[in-house]
This record gives C-alpha cells, sequence and structure tokens, in this order.
C-alpha cells in the first residue's frame, strides 16, 4: 500500500498548505490532523500521518498560524471546510490534534453548538491540556463541557514524561469524564510531549522532526493505531 503524498494543496486565501496522505481508497475513513503551537508544522506530523496511513486511512494535515494575530482561528476553520469537502460523507471524519491542536479539536467536538451542525466521529487528543479555556475558537475549555458533551467516541493519548502538557492533566480530564457517565480511554506512552506524534525535538533546530527510530517511533505507532481504531480500521 503507498502512503506517499498524494497531494498538497492551499487550502487558505493566505496560502497555508495541507498535505493529503493516503492511500487514495475511495472508502477510506478521513482523518483531519491539527499540528500544535509551532507555526506551519505540518511536516512536523508527517510521520505520524503516513502510519496512519499505512493502517488505511485518508490523512488530511494542515499548516496553521497560531502566531497569527487571529491566533490562526480561520486556519482552523477552513481546514475544517476543506475536510467537509473533501470526503462523501463528512459525518465520518475523525477529528485529531496534538498539544494545542489537540485541545482545539477536542474543544470543537464536544463544544454545545458545533460548526455548522457538524460533528466528528471520533475525537482524539494527543498531549494537550483539557482545563484551560480555548481562545483560538473562543470556546470554554473541554473540562468545562463535560457535562453536556454529545455522544460520540472520545480518546485521549499521552507521554508520561511529557514535560510540556504534563500526563496528569489528561488523568483530570479523563475522570471529569467518566463523572458525567464518558468513558474515554487514556493510552499512557512513555515517551515525551513529541514523541507522543512519532516526533522529536532537534536543539540545533529549534523545533521538531518526524523521528526515524527510537522510543518516539514506536511510541508514536501506538498513536498511529489509538487514530486507526477511532477511524474504526481493523487492528491487527
Amino acid at each position: 500500500m503507498s502512503t506517499a503524498i498524494l497531494d498538497t494543496v492551499r487550502y487558505t486565501s493566505d496560502g497555508q498548505l495541507l498535505d493529503i496522505h493516503g492511500a487514495a481508497a475511495p472508502d477510506a475513513p478521513t482523518v483531519l490532523l491539527w499540528h500544535g503551537r509551532g507555526p506551519a508544522e505540518r511536516d512536523v506530523l508527517g510521520g505520524l500521518a503516513a502510519a496512519v496511513a499505512r493502517l488505511g486511512a485518508t490523512v488530511l494535515v494542515p499548516d496553521w498560524r497560531p502566531d497569527a494575530p487571529d491566533g490562526g482561528r480561520p486556519h482552523l476553520a477552513a481546514s475544517l471546510r476543506f475536510a467537509w469537502d473533501f470526503v462523501r460523507d463528512p459525518a465520518r471524519i475523525v477529528l485529531v490534534g496534538w498539544s494545542l491542536g489537540g485541545r482545539a479539536a477536542m474543544a470543537t467536538a464536544l463544544q454545545p453548538n458545533p460548526p455548522e451542525g457538524w460533528r466528528p466521529a471520533a475525537v482524539v487528543g494527543i498531549a494537550a491540556r483539557y482545563n484551560q479555556p480555548e481562545p483560538l475558537l473562543a470556546l470554554p475549555s473541554p473540562m468545562d463541557v463535560c457535562a453536556t458533551a454529545p455522544p460520540l467516541p472520545i480518546h485521549l493519548v499521552h507521554g508520561t514524561a511529557d514535560k510540556v502538557c504534563a500526563f496528569e492533566n489528561a488523568h483530570a480530564f479523563q475522570s471529569v469524564l467518566a463523572s458525567h457517565g464518558r468513558q474515554a480511554p487514556l493510552t499512557e506512552l512513555g515517551t515525551d510531549h513529541a514523541g507522543a506524534v512519532m516526533a522529536e525535538y532537534v536543539l540545533e533546530l529549534g523545533r521538531c522532526r518526524p523521528a526515524q527510530s527510537g522510543s518516539p517511533f514506536r511510541e508514536g505507532l501506538r498513536t498511529a493505531h489509538v487514530i486507526a481504531e477511532a477511524a474504526g480500521l481493523p487492528q491487527k
């Protein structure tokens, strides 16, 4: 199965790019994957996206600019519109985010008034904080809306060695969800913040890049399987 980038498109009027990973199967589930605080870092998620694509999904990975004056809110909204237009059935899209993108994804999925009435088939939060408001989308924190969270599958993935977004936050979010009758499996990874998405921080570059080996690669594969499971793909 080929997992090359099928296409790279400009999905916003200001030229933001979006990579489409997958095997071009017409019936493949679609995953929309948001990166974190670093501006225009779709490449950081390239390894994870390729791994999910090898498991049978089509994965859309947009650049977006949290450093923009508007916080990148229009970019996230535009990526949603692109995904809705890209697939046959928008209700089958799985929304996934890492770090700041994870909080945005979770807030988007759980908000009381979803955008244009849309909710994803499932949501996966990776190494994110869930107890803070979502200023990018002008939404309350995911933890604050647990009581009214819609009945969709929620998956959490977090590294126990994460020093950027503490693992305890994901555990607390899982506990609050459970107190409202919502079960959200939490996959504990033996890695750090970047390793949760099959990436590693490179000091010389001042940013992350996809990991090719070692613990970040192995643990990132576990994240890929969580995403694939959320997308309804059979697990070997």
